[in-house]
């Protein structure tokens, strides 16, 4: 279970607002590179950012470059999972391979700090603030899994490789 308060933005928020391309030659000091997460989009947000909170944003969240940087600062920067109605497919695929959830679910009745209380399992969203419930894909075990391990390299450390049903005997 995840548990925070919303941060919300709009349409299109790309790799460069998450990341800011000007800063990119603080790629090796990551903490550094978080104190100015989505400083494009919101100067004070990592200021104010606590462990948990959640990103919520409308359609095409975490376009544009490859930047794996971009969900790793997010984490780095506190945020329990991002919330969007559409996401960069490479974003997603960055996120949850180091170990950030993304939800697909219609953002439409969150608002900017509103309570959140969502659950992995049962790809249940309830809004503390306005009583709202929101359903989300389930994700695959698989993918609860890794993201359970902190991510894709600290899953495959543990589980000696990677099995897509580590339940099924081989």
């Amino acid at each position: 279970m995840l548990g925070g308060r919303v941060f919300k933005f709009g349409d299109n928020i790309s790799t460069d607002h998450i990341v800011p391309g000007r800063l990119l030659h603080l790629r090796s000091n990551l903490p550094e590179l978080a104190k100015h997460t989505l400083e494009d989009a919101d100067p004070t947000f990592a200021k104010r950012v606590k462990s948990g909170d959640f990103v919520v944003a409308g359609n095409n969240f975490g376009l544009g470059s490859s930047r794996e940087h971009a969900p790793l600062i997010l984490k780095l920067s506190g945020v329990g999972a991002v919330l969007a109605k559409s996401v960069a497919r490479i974003f997603f695929r960055n996120a949850i391979n180091i170990g950030l959830p993304v939800l697909i679910c219609d953002t439409e009745s969150i608002n900017d700090g509103d309570e959140l209380e969502v659950n992995l399992k049962s790809g249940r969203v309830r809004n503390l603030t306005n009583g709202a419930e929101l359903r989300f894909s389930q994700m695959p075990e698989i993918m609860i899994n890794i993201l359970n391990e902190g991510g894709l390299v600290p899953y495959i450390k543990t589980h000696k490789g990677f099995d897509a049903n580590p339940e099924k005997p081989s």
